[in-house]
């Protein structure tokens, strides 16, 4: 498991799972654009891209431990999610997802606006409609697929709960498939949700770091947290 360094400010400190200039610059860009935004997240979101698209366009800085696997990870599959970088608030994260070939994430929510980009592979992508804004009491919760889109290296897109945030990944790439992720929360430790889109079922789920156990004490068990 990868130790994170720290920040300090006041009683809080942010989180830094590698370090690289590359990494640094583009995180305190990203403060900067978040801190003039005045709230206004798709003005945010089309800041932020330029700046992202530098970063996917930049093989040297992803540490070669942040690119693989994880057989016990948290959405199954060998998917690894490495966290990178969190701020001290928990209210910003940045992490590399990785899907081994063939493999694919569940059908799922994010809860927070963010920018995917691919870094490396390929992927296909299906991308739902929400027809009800939360499952009902008891967790029907009807989808509609309303895009499938082939995603190659370089390529982003933006995630604008509730209506651009359900999707579900798979790696058609002879190589796994590495996205980073920028999100506006703590993804892999809060309680989101997995669908069933033939049921028209949800179920929440936590992902999880493959480097990081959650903090509190509904975190899952150590044994589908630790990869490192």
């Amino acid at each position: 498991m990868s130790t994170p360094t720290h920040s300090h400010s006041g009683l809080q400190s942010d989180d830094w799972f590698m370090e690289h200039p590359r990494l640094s610059e583009f995180v305190a860009t990203s403060r900067e654009l978040i801190g003039g935004s005045g709230g206004n997240v798709p003005a945010l979101l089309r800041a932020l891209e330029a700046p992202f698209r530098d970063l996917l366009a930049d093989q040297t800085w992803l540490a070669p431990q942040f690119g693989i696997g994880c057989e016990t990870g948290g959405m199954g599959g060998g998917i690894g999610q490495w966290l990178l970088f969190r701020s001290a608030d928990h209210t910003l994260t940045l992490f590399s997802l990785v899907v081994p070939p063939g493999s694919s994430t569940p059908v799922h929510d994010h809860h927070a606006w963010g920018l995917v980009g691919l870094y490396r592979g390929e992927q296909a992508e299906d991308v739902y409609r929400r027809e009800t804004t939360t499952p009902d009491p008891a967790g029907r919760a009807p989808l509609t697929l309303v895009e499938q889109r082939t995603v190659r290296p370089g390529d982003m897109y933006r995630l604008l709960p509730p209506s651009d945030d359900v999707h579900a990944v798979r790696t058609t790439s002879a190589v796994p498939s590495v996205s980073i992720h920028l999100l506006g929360i703590d993804a892999g430790c809060v309680w989101r949700h997995r669908f069933e889109p033939d049921h028209a079922m949800a179920h929440p789920f936590r992902s999880g770091y493959s480097n990081e156990p959650c903090a509190d004490a509904e975190a899952k068990p150590p044994e589908l947290i630790a990869c490192a």
